[in-house]
């Protein structure tokens, strides 16, 4: 698989990791990297750290809940982490994340002087006290022109599939975005056997094979009304044939995560190494949604 490309990336295949509690340390991407990811997203970066979060992962018999939000870790940690990775020449996408428009545009400038070629803006968040934010198509406008305002990098707009996407969608192409990762969680809860409450204390982030129909539909339906611009699938993704199911429906390449909280580097390796086999050279389809 060749000469893929993506938010000014070259990976190597189409399968890329993730953002998660998976990749809030350098060790882990460095190693996914090194274990055949084309590229990995960091967990999200945000200038206040949250402090004192109960952050806690539920499995279900199908996918998983979860309650955490962004990195515990500084934003100065993590633009010297940043420096490294672009020092060795890494294919990392940091994800970002702030209160307020103008602040994420900063933090995106910060990042770009790293020498990081890539973003992935991590406005759906779920987990915070108002539940999930990018419901509004103005503010998924503010938030991506006013990033676009100050920095050059590619970026990507990552939302959650669900009612009025197609808005949210034309908002974030309108403010300049560069792509769009779809899905982030969605709304997910589970009543514990014993209590009879829900698990977690309430509602949180469901990721997992429930949402793979749900997102393969929604991809489908952008190419159809002519979306053009990169998509980052993912939700579901447990092997190499659900990576080739998102490539046929639109996706220029597909997010991996979840599945990765069992065995992950060899887990890692074999959705890369089915994704090989069934979808062989990747040059012929890296057309659709390429950047130049």
């Amino acid at each position: 698989m060749s000469d893929l490309s993506i938010l000014g990336l070259a990976p190597a295949n189409p399968v890329i990791v993730g953002s998660g509690l998976l990749t809030d340390q350098e060790r882990n991407i460095r190693k996914l990297i090194e274990k055949g990811a084309g590229a990995v997203v960091t967990k999200t970066i945000h200038p206040r750290p949250p402090q004192g979060l109960d952050e806690r992962i539920l499995r279900l018999p199908v996918g998983m809940l979860n309650s955490t939000t962004y990195s515990k870790r500084s934003v100065n940690h993590w633009l010297g982490v940043l420096r490294s990775f672009a020092d060795d020449g890494l294919p990392v996408i940091a994800s970002l994340h702030a209160d307020t428009p103008a602040e994420l545009a900063a933090l995106a400038k910060d990042v770009e002087a790293t020498g990081c070629r890539a973003l992935e803006l991590g406005i759906s968040c779920l987990n915070e006290e108002d539940g999930l934010e990018d419901d509004n198509p103005d503010r998924v406008y503010a938030y991506t022109s006013q990033t676009r305002g100050r920095t050059n990098l590619p970026f990507s707009v990552k939302l959650a599939v669900g009612e009025g996407l197609q808005d949210r969608v034309r908002a974030a192409i309108a403010g300049g975005a560069d792509a769009i990762t779809l899905s982030d969680t969605i709304p997910g809860a589970a009543v514990s056997p014993e209590t009879g409450e829900l698990e977690l204390n309430g509602v949180f982030g469901y990721s997992g094979p429930g949402l793979k129909p749900l997102v393969l539909a929604a991809i489908w339906q952008l190419r159809k009304r002519g979306v053009e611009l990169p998509i980052l699938g993912g939700g579901g993704v447990t092997g190499g044939r659900d990576v080739a199911d998102y490539l046929n429906v639109g996706a220029t390449v597909a997010q991996v995560y979840t599945a990765l909280h069992t065995d992950m580097y060899e887990t890692l390796e074999r959705i890369v190494a089915e994704t090989g086999e069934l979808v062989g050279p990747f040059a012929a389809r890296e057309s659709r949604g390429a950047v130049a």
